[in-house]
């Protein structure tokens, strides 16, 4: 049985619990632009890019929103690491 509190690099020494992620998205879209939005005017929106350009949206199960400078397709095999 694999361990619930598993962890995910999301760069930059940040990580995410993997089991509480539900989506990960490419942010180049019009609707991933308003999710992002409207996450920030709920409070919702955790920026982990270091000031850097936003290449993955990840949603969690809270309803958290994750930026992350993280190629979205490296995002994904790291999720699917373990599994």
């Amino acid at each position: 049985m694999a361990n619930k509190n598993q962890l995910v690099n999301i760069g930059f020494g940040n990580s995410v619990v993997k089991s509480r992620i539900v989506a990960v998205f490419n942010p180049n879209s019009s609707p991933m632009r308003r999710l992002k939005e409207e996450a920030k005017d709920n409070f919702k929106l955790i920026d982990a890019t270091q000031g850097r350009k936003t290449r993955s949206i990840i949603v969690t199960d809270s309803n958290h929103v994750i930026l992350s400078a993280i190629q979205t397709e490296t995002l994904v095999q790291r999720i699917q690491e373990g599994e």
